[in-house]
């Protein structure tokens, strides 16, 4: 019977058995994908490497109930002062009227008061004068709507009315209610009546 020669006898080596074995196991950690440091058992590599991940994974929900209160906060913070900036805007406009008010009530004293006409009238002029230029501080101003074409955008026909001049029709010939922009932005229509 012929016995086969190992791979060191045919080259005639000899492999001392420290090294067979160290050959032996890095083939079986290459084998199994994992390399583990000599020494350590893979059941602590394994386990180190879940704590770190853990760690990781605690250390990201943290981060993330922490961003979270900070928006939540951030958000309440903001509604708050929205509704607190719509108070305060609207107590300076008051505040504004008042004097304009004041106005008013005098002159309403002095015609149960006064038979001249003429002064009653110049107060109610200056009152008047006073309220427009209220409205143009804060962005408000009157929609030019007379002998104008009529414009959808910027009209509301209350009703027509049949004109002879043909450059009258589709025109505004007469305004029943003012209109008025607010920052360029219509915020009440203008009532107008348009010739046909």
């Amino acid at each position: 019977m012929v016995k086969k020669k190992s791979h060191e006898e045919r080259h005639g080596e000899s492999m001392p058995e420290k090294e067979k074995t160290d050959n032996q196991t890095s083939t079986e950690s290459d084998a199994s994908g994992q390399h583990t440091p000599e020494g350590e058992p893979e059941a602590a590599v394994k386990s180190q490497a879940e704590e770190e991940l853990l760690g990781k994974l605690t250390e990201m929900q943290d981060r993330y109930l922490r961003l979270s209160a900070e928006f939540d906060n951030y958000r309440k913070r903001t509604l708050r002062e929205k509704i607190e900036l719509s108070q305060s805007g609207g107590e300076s406009v008051i505040k504004k009227l008042l004097p304009i008010i004041d106005d008013i009530d005098r002159a309403m004293n002095s015609m149960s008061t006064t038979d001249d006409c003429n002064a009653v009238k110049a107060g109610l002029e200056l009152i008047y004068s006073k309220i427009n230029e209220f409205l143009k501080q804060n962005g408000v101003k009157v929609i030019e709507a007379m002998n104008e074409p009529f414009n959808g955008d910027f009209h509301e026909a209350v009703t027509t009315i049949p004109v002879e001049d043909g450059k009258l029709k589709g025109m505004i010939i007469d305004v029943t209610q003012k209109g008025y922009t607010l920052n360029d932005k219509v915020i009440r229509f203008p009532k107008v009546v348009v010739g046909e």
